[in-house]
Order: C-alpha cells, then sequence, then structure tokens
C-alpha cells in the first residue's frame, strides 16, 4: 500500500480574496473521518535574490469554533469602524466582488459574516 506523506487534505471549497502584497485563502478541507475544518492562509510576496518567494501563514479553525471566531472577528472589526475610525469611508475599499466585478454600490457587501 502506497503512504501518502502530505499532511495536506483534498480542498472541498476554496476563496480567494486579493488584498494589495497579500492573498487571503479560505479553504474548507476534510478529515480522514469526513470531518471539516477550514484554514485560513496569509500569503505574501517577498523578494529574494533570485526571484520572490510567498512567505505563508495559516490557521486552523474548527467547526465547534466557527462561531465564536465570527462573532469575534465581527466585534473587533465592528469595533474599529464605529469607535476608532467613526469617519471612514470603509467602501472606499471595496474594489472588487469576488468574480473580479466592480462594486458600483456598498450596500452590494455583507461585512457581516455569519455561521449559523
Amino acid at each position: 500500500m502506497e503512504e501518502n506523506n502530505t499532511n495536506e487534505r483534498e480542498e472541498i471549497f476554496s476563496e480567494r480574496v486579493r488584498a494589495g502584497k497579500r492573498t487571503y485563502f479560505f479553504d474548507v478541507k476534510a478529515t480522514r473521518s469526513n470531518d471539516y475544518y477550514l484554514t485560513i492562509t496569509e500569503s505574501k510576496r517577498r523578494y529574494k535574490d533570485d526571484g520572490f518567494t510567498y512567505e505563508k501563514h495559516k490557521i486552523f479553525l474548527y467547526k465547534e469554533d466557527f462561531n465564536k471566531f465570527v462573532d469575534a472577528l465581527n466585534n473587533t472589526v465592528n469595533h474599529v469602524k464605529e469607535e476608532l475610525l467613526p469617519d471612514v469611508d470603509f467602501s472606499q475599499f471595496d474594489r472588487q466582488m469576488g468574480d473580479g466585478q466592480e462594486v458600483e454600490d456598498s450596500s452590494e457587501i455583507d461585512t457581516e459574516l455569519r455561521w449559523d
């Protein structure tokens, strides 16, 4: 029997967010027992002597933590928007939607994450 030496699991779903020199990947993967988890990866492009490399940081998020994670993220983002930077128009940062279409109306974007 051939042994699989990789720690990576098959991706079930993937979403990519480009943000300047960084790219964020939200990937759903399956365990051997067909349970699902989420990986959030930040990838930064760095210049090195012989070309470019990518520095990656990864977070593993398991289903039992989904709601707590989303609540904390929403609370933190809302605190920055409402308490620390209330005068900033955050819609100015909404350049594109997922399929590359330009965003004309900021109401098209729902900034609140929900996992029920």
